[in-house]
């Protein structure tokens, strides 16, 4: 099997609790073999150092304290078959991405691709060029229950889509401690809504028409953080139907999960509704208190074959295992002929890749739907709707 060398970068909560598990893992399969991170301070790599000792990280910066551009020299210095995975804010994305896909590196990006529907075409024009494989991690695509309504939905079973409600809310340590240096950049919408936005979207295959928002801010800024604490959006799909989708990151911190969250859909021929939060699996100890426990998104367990080993499972893992795999399937495919013909037939794969992956072409009506909400709200609710190419403009 062809190995890859992965490159992170940011070195944050995304990487500590879950990507650098995954890819670990992945090379003890034998799919990764090098693994670096780069970020802007060195002692974020000295930190995952410690609480991954036998990792054997190669970090960015390697001598200054401070670099903003390490992403850069640890993208020069990859070497060849590579994944580079960004896990940094989201206003960070377009440019580290099209940086990427311009060396010909197949990219993963944390939800969602972008903000903006230009720096979506930008990414999706540019990838489809250089024949890149660009996928962006809706891990909830992965989620049994969420692909069974999928199922349902699109075998007819369900009829036409009426009215959803998907809600996602968020303890407040993660605009407190985790993105106290960057939430005023972004939103509840932007951060959390972009799933569930994705989710119907993948479910139905709809496209969005009209959005209408609002937001408040009242917590956040009175902790000196000028970001909304709550967010409401109200979806217009191209049949008609109607998604309200709320969120927000100020729960309290006693909430028993990180995340509440969930979905609910109501069609001409049934109704869905399922609470991705509360799966009546839950404890209570000493240590943590009442823990709602998700066994399905990323959790680790007693390892099959040696108990003395961790082994993580989960929808979480299972998204970026699709994508380093299709990412080797390209390499493998493609290793044996020269420059136009390799081109030729990457271009081939992705192609068929788009019709099934969050490649830029599905992940666009996320971004599209999250830039015209942050417009709605900006002016109190006023509606926005899209052009042909999916840009959003004031109705």
């Amino acid at each position: 099997m062809t190995k890859l060398n992965a490159l992170i970068i940011g070195g944050g909560m995304i990487t500590e609790q879950l990507i650098l598990p995954v890819l670990l893992q992945e090379r003890r399969k034998g799919k990764i073999l090098q693994i670096a991170v780069a970020s802007r301070r060195r002692t974020t790599i000295q930190k995952l150092a410690v609480l991954f000792p036998d990792a054997e990280i190669k970090g960015y910066p390697q001598e200054e304290d401070e670099n903003p551009s390490a992403w850069k020299t640890a993208i020069e210095d990859l070497s060849r078959p590579a994944i580079v995975i960004i896990a940094t804010p989201d206003d960070l994305h377009p440019e580290m991405a099209l940086f990427a896909i311009e060396k010909r590196f197949h990219v993963i990006v944390q939800k969602p691709l972008c903000l903006t529907v230009r720096d979506a075409r930008k990414i999706l024009n540019l990838s489809r060029e250089n024949g890149v494989y660009v996928f962006t991690d809706y891990h909830k695509r992965h989620d049994l229950s969420l692909r069974a309504l999928q199922y349902k939905y699109r075998k007819g079973e369900m009829g036409e889509a009426l009215c959803c409600h998907a809600w996602h809310e968020q303890r407040r340590e993660i605009p407190l401690k985790y993105f106290r240096n960057w939430c005023e950049r972004s939103s509840p919408l932007e951060y959390l809504g972009t799933h569930y936005i994705d989710m119907f979207y993948f479910v139905t295959g709809l496209e969005p028409l009209k959005v209408i928002a609002r937001g408040q801010k009242k917590f956040l800024v009175s902790c000196g953080i000028n970001a909304f604490d709550s967010c409401q959006v109200f979806i217009v799909w191209s049949n008609g139907a109607v998604q309200y989708l709320q969120t927000s990151w100020i729960l309290p911190e006693t909430n028993p999960c990180l995340s509440n969250q969930g979905f609910q859909i109501t069609c001409t021929q049934g109704e869905f509704r399922a609470d991705n939060a509360d799966r009546n699996s839950n404890f209570t100890t000493t240590k943590n208190g009442y823990e709602l426990f998700n066994p399905y998104f990323f959790k680790p367990y007693l390892d099959r074959d040696d108990p003395e080993k961790t082994e993580y499972l989960g929808y979480g893992a299972d998204s970026i295992v699709q994508a380093i795999d299709d990412c080797i399937r390209i390499t493998e495919e493609t290793i044996s002929f020269d420059g136009n013909n390799a081109l030729k037939k990457a271009k081939q794969l992705i192609s068929e890749f788009e019709k099934t992956r969050p490649l830029p072409v599905q992940a666009i009506i996320a971004t599209a739907v999250i830039e015209a909400g942050k417009m709605s709200m900006m002016k109190n609710g006023a509606p926005v709707v899209f052009d042909e190419n999916l840009f959003p403009r004031y109705e």
